[in-house]
């Protein structure tokens, strides 16, 4: 009889990526003996890698797990200084705002950190509608503003990709009035378990933004140990090798993450550095779009989310985002409301590119009333739970312009273009310019009162610095006649 795990995972779409021995790329030796190789690193020999940094080049192994072994709190301070200035050299001040819609809990996967695993009988378990989806969806873009999702599956057979084609079809269908004009989710995102590269085409043809899969733990003895041995989820390489699948199947923005807590906060690093260079290398220098990095926390059931002698500090979780981006100093990287407003707050001064906001991780919570979180019902909880609007507000206060641009994904700035635009630090004249429209976009249509008081002296500052971007004057005709546009009540304007 073929099981919902023979027909997810086709034959030979692992074989073909492995090395000639039949290995795959984490060699966990050689990450360990490189971390103790770099140990106790000269401060010329970090300051010669912060220059490569500055660059905007991906670092070796070696060079990365130099700066993971800095101790010196000045030598530090340097290091996320460094990191800071590069996140402003390649992406401007921008934070770019989405949120998760969680559509599904049935889950077939035994993690032992998550609430969703199948032997958690305490877990309310639901599928939404394609009308419940379409409600989601409405709440998200008509009351809080959402332009981007990420879309969110359990692994499940009642979830795979038919029913991930048809909600991403719901998504885009969903149109809503607003106080100046209308909005609409622009960009839906996904985050689901693996698949095989004709079901990545499936998903492809449907719209996707950016596939995101993460391999939770690079570690391969302490995957084993966390996933059992009878689920999909088990197999370490089916999941270690989904972006490869990705890029072949023709979605050219893919997302990487590890769940820090599971294993040494160090290995995982230099895990998603390997998975950065190995895509990189295969695919023309297209690496990984986005870069997440959520800490384990509290989940219904899953003792190991609250015990694991492998937690890590605010401080590490600190040095993760800032080693992370002088390491791949072009990628997204997302810090999500996991985390608590206050260590959201230092991320986005360290390199973090894109945040989460008004996060319910609840099925149906965006458009149904009850508790804000409740443990039975999701997957994790939350830290940050700030609604959008106090969220940009925050930001604006910090100096931040919060970005709902979508343009460049729908005009073909994906996959090698805009990674040569990251790298070139070209990107941002789009950004720039783009950002200012769907600001003010924003600003007219959802703003709260003080939050439009903020942003209204961001934007000043904001629109004189975005003409300075342009560069001609018939650019700078466009984008002003756009901006007027914008003002007047029409939507959904990109250079």
């Amino acid at each position: 009889m073929t099981t919902f795990k023979d027909r997810i995972m086709p034959p030979g779409e692992v074989e073909r990526y492995l090395d000639p021995a039949g290995n795959d790329f984490i060699d966990d030796q050689l990450i360990e003996r490189q971390i103790a190789e770099n140990r106790n690193p000269d401060p010329q020999k970090i300051r010669d890698i912060l220059q490569k940094s500055r660059a905007i080049q991906t670092l070796e192994p070696a060079e990365t797990a130099a700066l993971l072994n800095v101790e010196d709190p000045e030598l530090l301070e340097e290091m996320k200084r460094t990191a800071f200035e590069i996140k402003l050299h390649v992406y401007d001040n921008r934070i770019v705002t989405f949120a998760p819609l969680y559509v599904s809990n049935h889950c077939v996967n035994s993690c032992e950190y998550c609430g969703f695993r199948v032997e958690n009988r305490d877990m309310i378990r639901r599928r939404l509608t394609m009308e419940e989806i379409a409600a989601e969806t409405r709440a998200l873009a008509g009351t809080y503003g959402h332009k981007r999702l990420v879309a969110v599956f359990g692994e499940h057979p009642s979830s795979h990709v038919d029913y991930i084609v048809d909600t991403i079809n719901t998504i885009y269908d969903q149109t809503v009035p607003t106080r100046k004009g209308h909005a609409s989710i622009r960009r839906v995102n996904v985050n689901a378990a693996p698949l095989g590269i004709e079901d990545l085409k499936r998903v492809k043809e449907a719209g996707i933004g950016t596939f995101q899969v993460f391999q939770e733990t690079y570690h391969h003895d302490t995957y084993r140990k966390f996933h059992g041995s009878r689920s999909p989820k088990a197999d370490y390489r089916w999941r270690l090798y989904c972006m490869h699948r990705a890029l072949d199947a023709g979605i050219d923005d893919v997302g990487i993450g590890a769940l820090f807590g599971l294993y040494d906060w160090k290995f995982e690093v230099m895990g998603l550095l390997s998975h950065v260079r190995e895509l990189e290398r295969g695919w023309n220098g297209i690496g990984a779009h986005t870069i997440s990095f959520p800490r384990l926390e509290p989940a219904s059931n899953a003792p190991i989310a609250t015990s694991s002698p492998y937690m890590v500090s605010d401080d590490d979780f600190l040095k993760i985002i800032t080693v992370l981006r002088l390491s791949v100093p072009y990628t997204g990287m997302i810090c999500t409301a996991r985390e608590t407003a206050a260590i959201r707050d230092q991320a986005v001064r360290l390199g973090v590119t894109q945040m989460d906001a008004s996060t319910r991780v609840g099925i149906g919570a965006y458009s149904e009333s009850g508790p804000d979180q409740e443990e039975n019902r999701q997957q994790f909880m939350l830290g940050d739970t700030r609604t959008v609007d106090e969220l940009i507000g925050d930001l604006a206060a910090m100096g931040f312009i919060t970005s709902f641009c979508t343009a460049g994904y729908r005009i073909g700035r994906t996959g090698d273009r805009i990674m040569k635009l990251l790298r070139t630090c070209k990107e941002g004249h789009f950004c720039k310019l783009n950002a200012v429209l769907t600001f003010r976009e924003w600003l007219d249509d959802f703003g709260g009162e003080e939050t439009r008081q903020a942003g209204e002296a961001l934007i000043r500052r904001e629109l004189s610095e975005a003409l300075a971007h342009t560069v001609n004057n018939a650019e700078r005709e466009r984008f002003l006649d756009f901006y007027q546009r914008t003002e007047s009540g029409v939507r959904d304007l990109y250079l």
